[in-house]
């Protein structure tokens, strides 16, 4: 596709999109990979159709304002990126087009007030569980707020279990054999903080030394992938101060983040961040992948309970980290423990960040329909790595009053070294 975008423009970030555009050959193979074309059926909710809007608001010939309700639909989960043969860098394209768009966009005083709402709270913990604690409150009121608060408020969780504060250090219990830096997440901190405790308690037992910099924040990635650039690129330059070099890797626990993470080059590009940036993300690695640098596990008690576990892929690290086998592969190393897929796996299951928030509708159908899946491989727990998915699971499961538990690849591997039965 030739392109006529003056990238002068479009700040640091036009090359970057320009070169995305014309990479794009409308092959077609995408489609069958969108979960939103899957469920909206129109070309202009597909890759391709998205990136032909992106190219045209780019150019000039056409207005945001035509081409905005399509991007939005947009999940942002990179699933169409392993699908297309002319590997098309998508993520490349989507959110610095939103991040650069943004600013130029004219939206609703409710929406502006519900992005706004969650840009403010969600990235901070203290923040955010106090709205979540005040939201609680309101929920039996739900039916009388303005639609985009109701919809805030549905997605809140029965109960939120009790702060956990995390050290500066955790020394290993093995035999040391390597050190890594902890990102703690932001949201997971609150909604589920045993994620990270079941983290350290396999990386320690291991002999992984973790430490958790305490003056790291927010990953950043839920105000990229909705084109809140500046605050992106506050907490990306706070995370590049926070971690040390001294480590064999800097481990997320959270796809999301780890995606995020990995897109510093592109979030700090133009500034005097960048090279820094670069090779921060570099440094960047799943915990999976980590583990899994090491073969074996220290071995787990042979009492351990037979189980039968359905692996979900979170999208943001299958499709956007290409991380699929190393969490089959850990889990597979517990004794009494059958694995088996979910079937159209490689679709969202309609998370993303805070879609479910801007886009209701879509995000509930498509995790419906995820749960329809998960519940017909009989399995006993559902093992995942974001803890986005974790929730939007758990809800559509409960929903469908399915007794299938939501569980990290990590608390289930924890949960194996104690000899623990399920939850």
């Amino acid at each position: 596709m030739r392109h006529n975008i003056d990238t002068s423009q479009h700040g640091p970030l036009g090359k970057t999109m320009a070169d995305a555009v014309s990479t794009c050959v409308h092959c077609g193979f995408c489609l069958s990979a969108c979960p939103t074309y899957q469920e909206l059926g129109r070309e202009t909710d597909s890759p391709r159709g998205r990136i032909i809007l992106m190219k045209e608001v780019l150019e000039g010939t056409l207005p945001i304002e035509t081409a905005a309700p399509h991007i939005d639909a947009c999940l942002g989960c990179l699933g169409c990126v392993p699908a297309c043969p002319s590997e098309v860098p998508y993520g490349d394209l989507i959110s610095p087009f939103r991040a650069t768009l943004e600013p130029k966009r004219k939206r609703s005083f409710s929406v502006r007030f519900k992005r706004k709402l969650a840009q403010w709270t969600l990235p901070y913990p203290m923040r955010f569980r106090l709205a979540a604690t005040t939201g609680r409150f309101a929920k039996p009121f739900a039916r009388l707020m303005p639609a985009p608060i109701r919809t805030m408020l549905d997605l809140l969780p029965g109960h939120l279990p009790a702060a956990s504060h995390l050290r500066e250090v955790y020394v290993a219990t093995k035999p040391q054999r390597g050190r890594v830096a902890l990102l703690a997440g932001c949201a997971q901190t609150v909604l589920d903080p045993d994620i990270n405790a079941a983290t350290i308690e396999v990386l320690t037992r291991n002999g992984i030394e973790v430490l958790v910099p305490k003056s790291q924040g927010c990953c950043g990635a839920l105000s990229w992938h909705v084109g809140n650039l500046s605050q992106a690129q506050s907490f990306a330059q706070r995370n590049l101060d926070a971690f040390p070099e001294d480590v064999d890797a800097i481990v997320t626990n959270a796809a999301g983040c780890g995606s995020g993470m990995h897109e510093y080059p592109l979030i700090l590009k133009g500034t005097p961040h960048e090279t820094r940036a670069i090779e921060f993300a570099k440094r960047v690695v799943d915990v999976s992948v980590y583990l899994q640098r090491f073969d074996q596990l220290v071995p787990f008690p042979v009492s351990t309970p037979k189980q039968t576990v359905a692996y979900h892929d979170a999208c943001h690290l299958a499709c956007a980290q290409g991380v699929r086998s190393q969490p089959r592969q850990l889990l597979q190393q517990v004794p009494g423990l059958t694995l088996v897929e979910i079937a159209d796996g490689h679709l969202c299951c309609g998370s993303a960040g805070t879609y479910n928030i801007d886009q209701p509708e879509i995000a509930r159908s498509l995790g419906r329909q995820k749960a329809e899946r998960i519940i017909s491989t009989q399995a006993d727990v559902v093992a995942m790595g974001n803890i986005g998915c974790l929730t939007q699971i758990d809800n559509h499961l409960k929903r469908a009053g399915s007794s299938i538990r939501p569980r990290h690849t990590m608390q289930i591997l924890r949960d194996a070294y104690r000899g623990a039965a399920l939850p």
